[in-house]
Formats: C-alpha cells, sequence, structure tokens
C-alpha cells in the first residue's frame, strides 16, 4: 500500500495496531500459573482529527488450564472465584483464538501490519498472553512478540504517576478503586489513559512532526 494511501491508523504507529490488555491471574508466573480473565479495547482513529477513541471492548473469564497453578494469595487479592459455574468462563484456546480474530479484523479495516500491546506494566500483561498462545498451539500471534506501549512509563512521562488509579486522576478519568483488578474494568481504564495520553501529546503539536516542522519552516 503506497504511503498516501495508508490510513492515518497505520501511519501513527508505524504499521502497528494498538490493542489495551489487562489480564487477571492465578500468579506472577506466566508459564506456571492460570490466566483467569483477559480484555482487550479495540481502538479507533479519526481519520480527520487523528484523536483516538475506544471502539469496543470484549472481554472473558478464562478456565485454568490443565494443571494450572493457582495461588490462594493472588485468587484473595482478585476475589476470582475461578471454580464457581456463575463466571460463564471458556476454555483457554476458545478465548486466545476468538480474541485474535478480532484483533486482526480491526488491523485489517485500518491496514495495519501487526498489532501492538498497550497495557499498564504491559511486560506482566504481554507474558501471560505469549505463554497462553503457546500452550494453545497457536502458531502465529497478532502482535509483537516482545515489544508493547507501557501507560505506566507514558503516564509517568506525561502526567508524573506511574499507578493506574493516580494517573487517571491526573487525566481527570473517573476511577472507582472498588471496580478495580477486573480485567474488564482495568482494560477500559487503561484504554482512556492511553487515547489521552496520546491526543494530548498530538494536541500539543507532537505529530505528525514532519507537518509541524513544515509549519514551522513556511512560518
Amino acid at each position: 500500500m503506497a504511503e498516501e494511501q495508508k490510513s492515518l491508523f497505520a501511519k501513527r504507529f508505524r504499521g502497528y495496531y494498538p490493542v489495551v490488555i489487562d489480564v487477571e491471574t492465578a500468579g506472577f508466573n506466566a508459564k506456571t500459573d492460570a490466566l483467569l480473565e483477559i480484555a482487550a479495547s479495540i481502538l479507533h482513529m479519526d481519520d480527520i482529527t487523528g484523536l483516538l477513541s475506544i471502539k469496543e471492548t470484549i472481554h472473558f473469564n478464562v478456565n485454568p488450564f490443565e494443571g494450572a497453578n493457582l495461588e490462594p494469595a493472588a485468587l484473595e487479592f482478585t476475589g476470582i472465584d475461578p471454580h464457581s459455574l456463575l463466571r460463564g468462563a471458556i476454555d483457554e484456546d476458545e478465548v486466545i483464538k476468538s480474541m485474535f480474530k478480532h484483533i486482526r479484523k480491526a488491523m485489517k479495516a485500518y491496514g495495519c501490519q501487526r498489532a501492538i500491546m498497550v497495557a499498564h506494566n504491559a511486560a506482566f500483561d504481554l507474558g501471560f498472553v505469549n505463554a497462553a498462545t503457546e500452550r494453545c498451539n497457536i502458531k502465529r500471534s497478532p502482535f509483537h512478540p516482545f515489544v508493547s506501549f507501557d501507560t505506566a512509563t507514558l503516564s509517568g512521562l506525561a502526567l508524573g504517576q506511574t499507578v493506574l488509579a493516580k494517573a487517571c486522576a491526573s487525566a481527570n478519568i473517573e476511577f472507582d478503586n472498588k471496580e478495580a483488578h477486573s480485567a474488564l474494568y482495568d482494560t477500559e481504564k487503561t484504554a482512556e489513559l492511553f487515547c489521552y495520553i496520546v491526543n494530548k501529546w498530538q494536541q500539543l503539536g507532537g505529530w505528525p512532526l514532519a507537518e509541524v516542522e513544515s509549519e514551522t519552516a513556511d512560518s
């Protein structure tokens, strides 16, 4: 696709399509501990303004994989009962394949070549998604295997805060601590924060740099 024909979204992040992810787990070890919840916010970029917004958020409760470790302290922290039938959980293989299908559809719509994960302390979430992908014998993930956008780092730069709740407060994004540690809630708040930072940077003249430099040279 010629550069001038690319969507604004495809140009903005060098062909990458950012997808905001949050996971809730039964521990810290991606190889041994269960993935219990995952949510993904699919983003939209306005073709005229270039501003980011949330298009939709998908959410899954996940059955622990066979032999998965369930750390009692982690379950107490999240409040998740992995054995409750009320969760409506589905198997990890179905979850990952369904999520990847949504992501690839969005990538194709915007002409992006690959997805890149956006998450708060992104290495943790990316590690669990990569481990689940490997367990499910999925040969190709839409996500870059090790590159990610970390909103903890971005909000530290833009807002002087690294904790999600405090960063949202600094950005005037409503945040309810009672709702936190749900994959659905945390994903949407992380997505709002990411959109706020990217949009604020653009409004300050930070992107696209070529047009900013051109305007400066002409003035």
